[in-house]
């Protein structure tokens, strides 16, 4: 059974040269979205991936219709071909049920591997090049060394609990327990 897909980004734009295109095609069920390609929630894909069944086939007009980036493509026909159901896309010529359509998308795979470790090289590179200038990563602390100093004080001079010494002083537990650990292994080195 051939399923196709269509999507358009706004209420603007208009959904029948996809329509044509997948009828023409031959698709048996049609399933639509009018939303960005950036959102998750897209029912109508939801429905065609859950209308799937071993050996159908998802059309698509283009692959930018069913992907939001090449990782999440990419993510999407590995779950089809690992759900034994194959995929085609009109435009780009693109049909997993031929050897050249599998090469075709091994490829895009291995290209977008190659771009995910450049990326993470690049990212390693700069963490090294901005440490090499004293540069410590990570969030801002939310509180500062007094305020657990201060939080570390009252502890020690009341009888409440540390959940209320926390609580008039606006900061977790978790948070003081942590800080406090991390001040003291600093003092003692």
């Amino acid at each position: 059974m051939l399923i196709g897909y269509a999507r358009v980004s706004s209420l603007d734009q208009n959904l029948d040269l996809q329509i044509d295109a997948l009828d023409k095609a031959g698709c048996d069920r049609l399933f639509t979205d009018t939303s960005s390609g950036a959102k998750d929630d897209r029912p109508g894909l939801h429905n065609a991936l859950s209308h799937l069944r071993p050996g159908d086939t998802l059309v698509v007009w283009r692959l930018d219709r069913l992907g939001r980036n090449l990782k999440h493509l990419i993510t999407t026909v590995s779950n089809l071909n690992y759900r034994d159901v194959y995929f085609r896309s009109l435009t780009e010529n693109i049909d997993t049920t031929t050897s050249a359509g599998k090469l075709v998308f091994a490829i895009f795979g291995a290209l977008a591997e190659f771009e995910r470790e450049i990326i993470r090289e690049r990212t390693l590179a700069g963490l090294a090049a901005a440490r090499a200038r004293g540069r410590k990563g990570g969030r801002r602390l939310k509180y500062s060394d007094k305020k657990i100093a201060a939080a570390m004080q009252l502890a020690a001079g009341s009888d409440d609990p540390i959940t209320e010494v926390c609580e008039s002083l606006g900061i977790s537990r978790s948070t003081y327990y942590r800080r406090v650990s991390s001040l003291r292994s600093c003092s003692s080195n």
